[in-house]
């Protein structure tokens, strides 16, 4: 009896050692629940055009944040509102968790003028400061990577920022969102966003 037992269990752990070694891209319960999201983002999180942000590789807590802002309309986006909510009934942490483990994709290959990115490399030393110095974001204070995500989405949340249509809770944060934005206009915005899609 002892053995047949210790030789089910054998089968059994193999049969599963076997099962995740063999598992494909869609066996997790994220990876399921996060295809509604990859008509916008792109499979895996790898979108594929420049108005739509990379998922892949991003910060689980700032994920989580920025969904359950987007739910509650402190974040507007008529496209994103729906979906945010579809994430926060379906799942989430494994939703989040899934995009989290994922490889970033390499900056896209965008031909940008020489003299574009080295003023966005100068103007980009002012927001290092929270986004660090290669823009790899605080994932402790929930500030999100800039670097290698992609251009048009950039541009467009620093002309929302600019424009103080997108607010920051943290007052230390909007008062330094406030102080970078004040002297910035259209081109450096632009050179920024550049400059910061460009960072391998």
């Amino acid at each position: 009896m002892a053995t047949s037992r210790i030789l089910a269990i054998s089968i059994l752990t193999f049969s599963l050692l076997t099962a995740a070694a063999n598992a494909g891209p869609l066996d997790s319960a994220g990876a399921q629940k996060s295809l509604v999201c990859s008509a916008c983002h792109g499979f895996a999180g790898n979108a594929p055009g420049q108005h739509v942000p990379i998922l892949a590789g991003i910060n689980a807590n700032y994920f989580k944040k920025a969904i359950k802002d987007y739910a509650d309309g402190k974040r507007s986006s008529p496209e994103m509102e729906p979906y945010s909510k579809y994430v926060l009934q379906f799942g989430l942490d494994e939703i989040a968790d899934y995009f989290a483990s994922q490889k970033k994709p390499a900056p896209a290959a965008v031909k940008v003028d020489a003299k574009a990115l080295s003023r966005g490399a100068t103007l980009a030393s002012q927001c290092g400061a929270c986004h660090g110095p290669k823009g790899d974001g605080d994932p402790q204070r929930n500030i999100p990577a800039l670097r290698g995500q992609r251009s048009g989405f950039l541009q467009l949340q620093m002309n929302l920022f600019a424009s103080d249509k997108r607010k920051l809770e943290d007052a230390e944060l909007e008062e330094a969102k406030k102080r970078v934005f004040k002297g910035l206009n259209d081109a450096d915005i632009a050179d920024l966003a550049a400059y910061y899609a460009t960072l391998k």
